[in-house]
């Protein structure tokens, strides 16, 4: 059922996908849409917003309109395909977006993986700090001692704190919603960023001021490194120059005016907040705003935890009986059940011992790069979830089986039962009802863990939730919701399976020595003997 399902929801998206692309042609461009003023997430396609392939949500800001430039040229349609900071490379080389138009700038070690066009935007480096800090009148690098500093996770302002001698270096953040979040409450003294990042908070946040790092003696940032520009996979030539010419026909004026209204447009602290109803409360505000896509990121989380467990339980019943076959007579079979023994647990130690977010971006990224198949972001993370649970119930169910008393195979055995009907009859009925608490924790674990599947962009309710937290700037309330979200999902299916427990339990009012007229009630029989 499971696979059937996966089969379906693949074709589904790959028909739609065909469909459009018959119509016009696509040019994917890969962003976090979580970047304003460079890029956002919103529920409409207002101000010129263009759609997030395969959601109900649209993209804006100015990388955005920067594509839609590019792609009329091209006379492409542009669809943003929403991507973590880390998988835009990846995205890239394996062949799964077209252009990354994120920010990005073009790095010497960026380089060595991917082509970059000419500069679209040129930027200044600085420190954003609150309004009180002591940090916030600081004149040279040195000021900065003892600062707790950091940055976003893979890019060179994480590396530049080096140069501000005697700062703290705090692990960098995956995201700036999560820097801006870390500031305003205390956490970190500052981050590094663009210029155009602190305008973009400032509009929103007026108690911060940026430190220009730029006018500091000893400060120095290589010339690709202070740029932003357009990232195209290697050897495809043709693209690239076609995106410079594009570039060359835009002027400074316009990438001025496109910068200015994206500041303006960009997604503000309140906009969860109903203009005409002020006493409306927070929950309100967001769930009226935003509640479609938090319910839609709930429907991803059941769909990804209830295929991946029932899958997962279907390929850990069938390893579990494999690893526990007795050894054949034969020494062919006894060798030939040896390999297969050895592969599936070879099997069971990887996918048990690495985390499934490294799975998923290899199985994700990796097919498409090695072998060019580009698997749905949904199907992929159905199969991922399935292979990862059936990894840990094969040894669930291994165990159940072995733990079952070695009587009940010597009672099946002696009443003429082969193997397969001992299992099927007798001890797997036994091993799966013992196994079902198991079962049932695999299942509240593949709800938590498929946060970890927005490493490949899927939109579940963790990627949901920070994309709100992102649009709202209110972290705090966003997130709040989102964990109620999950003690939700998990206390009621805690429930259902104890009930399930309950009912596979049977009655308990029974004599196995008894038959049934001597547990009857002798009133009820008449056979009450008189004292």
């Amino acid at each position: 059922m499971a696979v059937i399902l996966s089969i379906f929801i693949g074709l589904h998206f790959t028909s739609n996908q065909a469909q459009a692309a018959s119509k016009e042609p696509v040019l994917k461009i890969g962003m976090e849409a979580n970047y304003p003023p460079y890029n956002w997430t919103q529920t409409t396609d207002a101000n010129g917003a263009v759609p997030i392939d395969g959601s109900k949500q649209f993209a804006n800001g100015y990388d955005v309109q920067i594509a839609k430039i590019i792609g009329k040229k091209l006379h492409r349609r542009v669809v943003v395909e929403k991507t973590q900071w880390d998988g835009l490379l990846p995205a890239l080389t394996s062949g799964k977006i077209d252009l990354i138009i994120a920010g990005m700038s073009p790095t010497a070690e960026r380089r060595k993986a991917i082509n970059f066009s000419n500069p679209y935007r040129k930027s200044t480096f600085v420190v954003i700090v609150n309004k009180a800090s002591k940090y916030a009148t600081a004149k040279n690098l040195q000021d900065f001692k003892g600062a707790k500093l950091t940055a976003q996770q893979g890019t060179l302002h994480y590396d530049l704190i080096k140069q501000l001698k005697g700062a703290n270096r705090e692990p960098a953040m995956r995201d700036f919603s999560a820097m801006r979040q870390s500031l305003s409450s205390g956490t970190i003294d500052g981050y590094i960023a663009e210029d155009i990042e602190y305008e973009s908070y400032h509009r929103v946040n007026p108690n911060i001021v940026a430190v220009n790092l730029n006018k500091m003696s000893g400060f120095n940032v290589p010339t690709d490194d202070s740029i932003t520009s357009i990232g195209v996979k290697k050897g495809n030539t043709k693209l690239l120059n076609s995106v410079n010419d594009i570039l060359a026909g835009i002027s400074n004026k316009k990438r001025d005016q496109l910068m200015a209204t994206a500041v303006k447009e960009q997604p503000k602290a309140g906009n969860s907040s109903s203009t005409t109803t002020k006493k409306e409360n927070w929950f309100m505000a967001i769930m009226r705003q935003y509640g479609g896509m938090i319910l839609g990121g709930v429907g991803m989380t059941l769909l990804l935890a209830l295929v991946g467990t029932i899958a997962g339980f279907f390929i850990g019943l069938l390893v579990g009986i494999v690893r526990t076959i007795p050894a054949p007579k034969s020494a062919g079979k006894k060798w030939g059940l040896k390999i297969v023994d050895w592969i599936l647990a070879v099997y069971i130690e990887v996918f048990r011992g690495t985390p499934m977010m490294v799975q998923a971006a290899v199985i994700y990224y990796g097919i498409a790069q090695l072998w060019h198949l580009n698997l749905n972001r949904t199907v992929a993370a159905l199969i991922i979830v399935s292979i990862n649970t059936g990894a840990y119930l094969a040894e669930v169910i291994r165990g159940g089986i072995n733990a079952t008393p070695k009587g009940q195979f010597e009672a099946a055995s002696a009443l003429g039962m082969t193997h397969s009907q001992q299992m099927w009859h007798i001890i797997l009925p036994q091993a799966i009802k013992n196994c079902l608490p198991s079962i049932t924790n695999e299942f509240i674990v593949n709800i938590k863990d498929t946060s970890v599947l927005s490493i490949i962009s899927v939109s579940e309710l963790f990627f949901v939730g920070t994309t709100v937290a992102s649009q709202t700037f209110e972290f705090f309330q966003t997130y709040f919701i989102i964990s109620m979200i999950y003690l939700i999902l998990t206390f009621s299916i805690t429930r259902i399976f104890n009930l399930i427990e309950r009912k596979l339990e049977g009655p308990k009012n029974y004599n196995l020595m008894a038959n049934q007229i001597q547990v009857e009630d002798p009133k009820e029989t008449g056979f009450e003997h008189e004292q």
